[in-house]
Protein backbone atom coordinates (compact mmCIF):
# COMPACT_ATOMS: atom_id res chain seq x y z
CA UNK A 1 0.00 0.00 0.00
CA UNK A 2 3.28 2.17 0.83
CA UNK A 3 3.89 1.81 -2.82
CA UNK A 4 0.61 2.89 -4.28
CA UNK A 5 0.76 5.96 -1.97
CA UNK A 6 4.09 7.70 -3.83
CA UNK A 7 3.79 6.43 -7.02
CA UNK A 8 2.38 8.96 -9.33
CA UNK A 9 -1.01 7.57 -10.94
CA UNK A 10 -2.35 8.47 -13.94
CA UNK A 11 -5.43 10.70 -14.81
CA UNK A 12 -8.18 8.58 -14.68
CA UNK A 13 -6.52 6.69 -11.44
CA UNK A 14 -6.21 10.29 -9.82
CA UNK A 15 -10.18 11.20 -10.65
CA UNK A 16 -11.67 11.30 -7.12
CA UNK A 17 -13.98 8.68 -6.94
CA UNK A 18 -17.26 9.20 -4.88
CA UNK A 19 -17.30 7.20 -1.61
CA UNK A 20 -20.91 5.49 -0.20
CA UNK A 21 -21.76 6.91 2.92
CA UNK A 22 -22.66 4.65 6.16
CA UNK A 23 -26.09 4.76 7.18
CA UNK A 24 -25.76 7.29 10.24
CA UNK A 25 -22.86 8.58 9.67
CA UNK A 26 -22.89 12.62 8.82
CA UNK A 27 -19.48 13.50 7.03
CA UNK A 28 -18.75 17.28 7.55
CA UNK A 29 -19.64 19.23 4.79
CA UNK A 30 -16.58 21.00 2.89
CA UNK A 31 -17.06 24.64 1.16
CA UNK A 32 -16.22 23.26 -1.98
CA UNK A 33 -19.18 20.41 -2.21
CA UNK A 34 -21.86 23.11 -0.74
CA UNK A 35 -20.28 25.81 -3.36
CA UNK A 36 -20.38 25.51 -7.40
CA UNK A 37 -17.10 25.99 -8.61
CA UNK A 38 -16.39 28.98 -10.81
CA UNK A 39 -15.64 28.38 -14.50
CA UNK A 40 -11.42 27.52 -14.84
CA UNK A 41 -9.48 28.09 -17.96
CA UNK A 42 -8.50 24.43 -19.28
CA UNK A 43 -5.50 23.49 -18.10
CA UNK A 44 -3.26 23.64 -21.57
CA UNK A 45 -4.75 26.93 -21.84
CA UNK A 46 -2.96 28.02 -18.80
CA UNK A 47 0.88 25.91 -19.42
CA UNK A 48 1.27 27.23 -23.00
CA UNK A 49 3.58 30.00 -23.14
CA UNK A 50 2.80 32.85 -23.29
CA UNK A 51 4.99 36.18 -24.66
CA UNK A 52 3.99 38.57 -21.92
CA UNK A 53 5.02 39.13 -18.32
CA UNK A 54 4.48 35.92 -16.43
CA UNK A 55 1.71 36.25 -14.00
CA UNK A 56 2.00 33.83 -10.52
CA UNK A 57 -1.32 33.29 -9.20
CA UNK A 58 -2.54 31.73 -5.91
CA UNK A 59 -1.91 28.49 -4.97
CA UNK A 60 -5.45 27.21 -4.70
CA UNK A 61 -6.07 28.90 -8.27
CA UNK A 62 -2.94 26.23 -9.43
CA UNK A 63 -4.99 23.31 -7.94
CA UNK A 64 -8.03 23.48 -9.29
CA UNK A 65 -6.75 25.07 -12.57
CA UNK A 66 -4.56 21.46 -12.97
CA UNK A 67 -5.15 19.07 -15.58
CA UNK A 68 -5.77 16.65 -12.31
CA UNK A 69 -7.64 18.39 -9.54
CA UNK A 70 -7.29 17.02 -5.47
CA UNK A 71 -9.51 15.06 -4.11
CA UNK A 72 -12.58 16.93 -2.33
CA UNK A 73 -11.26 15.73 1.29
CA UNK A 74 -13.31 17.33 4.25
CA UNK A 75 -9.66 16.68 5.56
CA UNK A 76 -6.89 17.34 2.97
CA UNK A 77 -3.38 17.64 3.52
CA UNK A 78 -3.39 21.42 3.86
CA UNK A 79 -5.86 21.04 6.54
CA UNK A 80 -2.96 18.29 8.49
CA UNK A 81 -0.43 21.09 7.48
CA UNK A 82 -2.67 23.93 9.39
CA UNK A 83 -3.49 21.29 12.36
CA UNK A 84 0.20 20.62 13.23
CA UNK A 85 1.11 24.20 13.16
CA UNK A 86 -1.90 25.02 15.90
CA UNK A 87 -0.70 26.38 19.21
CA UNK A 88 -2.12 23.82 21.22
CA UNK A 89 0.73 21.28 19.61
CA UNK A 90 3.47 24.05 20.73
CA UNK A 91 5.50 22.75 22.76
CA UNK A 92 4.76 19.03 22.03
CA UNK A 93 8.06 16.60 20.82
CA UNK A 94 7.29 15.57 17.18
CA UNK A 95 6.41 11.76 18.30
CA UNK A 96 4.04 13.68 20.63
CA UNK A 97 2.33 16.18 18.08
CA UNK A 98 1.92 12.77 15.32
CA UNK A 99 0.53 10.63 17.84
CA UNK A 100 -2.23 13.78 18.44
CA UNK A 101 -2.34 14.26 14.97
CA UNK A 102 -3.09 10.64 13.91
CA UNK A 103 -5.65 10.29 16.85
CA UNK A 104 -7.67 13.44 15.65
CA UNK A 105 -7.79 12.17 12.01
CA UNK A 106 -8.97 8.37 13.00
CA UNK A 107 -11.54 10.42 15.10
CA UNK A 108 -13.02 12.20 11.97
CA UNK A 109 -12.87 9.03 9.77
CA UNK A 110 -9.57 10.18 7.69
CA UNK A 111 -7.95 8.03 5.80
CA UNK A 112 -4.11 8.05 5.27
CA UNK A 113 -4.09 6.61 1.67
CA UNK A 114 -6.71 9.68 0.94
CA UNK A 115 -4.05 12.22 2.81
CA UNK A 116 -1.06 11.40 0.85
CA UNK A 117 -2.75 11.07 -2.12
CA UNK A 118 -3.97 14.47 -2.31
CA UNK A 119 -0.29 15.18 -1.45
CA UNK A 120 0.83 13.72 -3.99
CA UNK A 121 -2.53 15.84 -6.54
CA UNK A 122 -1.28 18.61 -5.21
CA UNK A 123 2.60 18.36 -5.78
CA UNK A 124 2.43 17.64 -9.15
CA UNK A 125 0.20 20.31 -9.78
CA UNK A 126 2.50 22.82 -8.51
CA UNK A 127 5.17 21.19 -10.58
CA UNK A 128 3.63 21.49 -13.89
CA UNK A 129 2.56 25.33 -12.74
CA UNK A 130 6.47 25.82 -12.21
CA UNK A 131 7.42 23.84 -15.61
CA UNK A 132 4.66 26.13 -17.62
CA UNK A 133 5.83 29.68 -15.71
CA UNK A 134 9.46 28.47 -16.67
CA UNK A 135 8.10 28.00 -20.51
CA UNK A 136 6.44 31.78 -19.84
CA UNK A 137 9.75 33.36 -18.33
CA UNK A 138 12.31 31.59 -20.64
CA UNK A 139 9.91 32.99 -23.93
CA UNK A 140 9.68 36.59 -22.26
CA UNK A 141 13.31 36.76 -21.57
CA UNK A 142 13.21 35.52 -25.27
CA UNK A 143 11.31 38.38 -26.75
CA UNK A 144 13.30 41.15 -24.79
CA UNK A 145 16.37 39.86 -26.05
CA UNK A 146 15.38 40.16 -29.87
CA UNK A 147 14.34 43.45 -28.66
CA UNK A 148 17.21 44.47 -27.44
CA UNK A 149 19.12 43.56 -30.49
CA UNK A 150 16.80 45.49 -32.94
CA UNK A 151 17.92 48.00 -30.06
CA UNK A 152 21.16 47.47 -30.67
CA UNK A 153 21.35 47.49 -34.10
CA UNK A 154 19.60 50.60 -34.52
CA UNK A 155 21.91 51.88 -32.03
CA UNK A 156 24.91 51.03 -33.88
CA UNK A 157 23.35 52.20 -37.09
CA UNK A 158 22.71 56.14 -35.76
CA UNK A 159 26.16 55.74 -33.91
CA UNK A 160 27.99 55.45 -37.40
CA UNK A 161 25.40 58.03 -38.90
CA UNK A 162 26.89 60.38 -35.74
CA UNK A 163 30.22 59.32 -35.87
CA UNK A 164 30.60 60.60 -39.60
CA UNK A 165 28.79 63.50 -38.85
CA UNK A 166 31.57 64.55 -36.09
CA UNK A 167 34.86 62.98 -38.07
CA UNK A 168 33.31 65.40 -40.95
CA UNK A 169 33.39 68.49 -38.63
CA UNK A 170 36.90 67.24 -37.15
CA UNK A 171 37.83 67.24 -40.95
CA UNK A 172 36.46 70.98 -41.71
CA UNK A 173 38.47 71.97 -38.72
CA UNK A 174 41.43 70.58 -39.48
CA UNK A 175 41.17 71.58 -43.36
CA UNK A 176 40.67 75.26 -41.91
CA UNK A 177 43.34 75.38 -39.69
CA UNK A 178 45.90 74.04 -42.44
CA UNK A 179 44.07 77.36 -44.62
CA UNK A 180 44.87 79.51 -41.64
CA UNK A 181 48.51 77.90 -41.28
CA UNK A 182 49.07 79.08 -44.95
CA UNK A 183 47.86 82.92 -44.32
CA UNK A 184 50.32 82.67 -41.49
CA UNK A 185 53.18 81.78 -43.68
CA UNK A 186 51.72 84.41 -46.42
CA UNK A 187 51.38 87.14 -43.40
CA UNK A 188 54.54 86.21 -42.46
CA UNK A 189 55.93 86.72 -46.42
CA UNK A 190 53.79 90.12 -46.92
CA UNK A 191 55.14 91.48 -43.03
CA UNK A 192 58.94 91.20 -44.29
CA UNK A 193 57.58 92.50 -47.59
CA UNK A 194 56.60 95.89 -45.67
CA UNK A 195 59.24 95.99 -43.57
CA UNK A 196 61.73 95.75 -46.00
CA UNK A 197 60.52 98.79 -48.07
CA UNK A 198 59.93 100.54 -44.76
CA UNK A 199 63.42 100.25 -44.24
CA UNK A 200 64.53 101.91 -47.80
CA UNK A 201 62.60 104.72 -46.45
CA UNK A 202 64.80 105.64 -43.12
CA UNK A 203 67.90 107.84 -44.13
CA UNK A 204 70.00 106.03 -41.68
CA UNK A 205 71.24 101.86 -42.04
CA UNK A 206 70.96 99.49 -44.58
CA UNK A 207 67.69 97.59 -45.14
CA UNK A 208 68.59 94.61 -45.10
CA UNK A 209 69.61 95.18 -41.34
CA UNK A 210 66.30 95.61 -40.30
CA UNK A 211 64.40 92.69 -39.27
CA UNK A 212 60.75 93.69 -37.67
CA UNK A 213 59.33 97.01 -38.84
CA UNK A 214 59.75 97.66 -35.55
CA UNK A 215 63.39 97.95 -35.65
CA UNK A 216 62.77 100.38 -38.86
CA UNK A 217 60.33 102.76 -37.00
CA UNK A 218 62.56 102.72 -33.82
CA UNK A 219 65.45 104.00 -36.21
CA UNK A 220 63.20 106.05 -38.19
CA UNK A 221 62.41 107.82 -34.53
CA UNK A 222 66.44 108.08 -33.60
CA UNK A 223 66.80 109.90 -37.16
CA UNK A 224 64.03 113.01 -36.30
CA UNK A 225 64.99 114.16 -33.14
Amino acid sequence: MLKKWFTLPSIEEMAPQPKPVESGATRPSSPSEDTPAAPRAPAAAAAAPASGVPKYGPFEHIYQSAAVKPPRLSYGILKVAEMMNSPHLSGMSPEARRCSLLMALEAAGVEIEDLLQDAVVRQRALNDYEEGQGSRLHAFEQSKLDENRKIQQELDRLTAQYMGRIQANLDEVAKEEENFREWQRSKQQESQRITEAAAYCVPQGSAAGMSSLTAVLERATVAHR
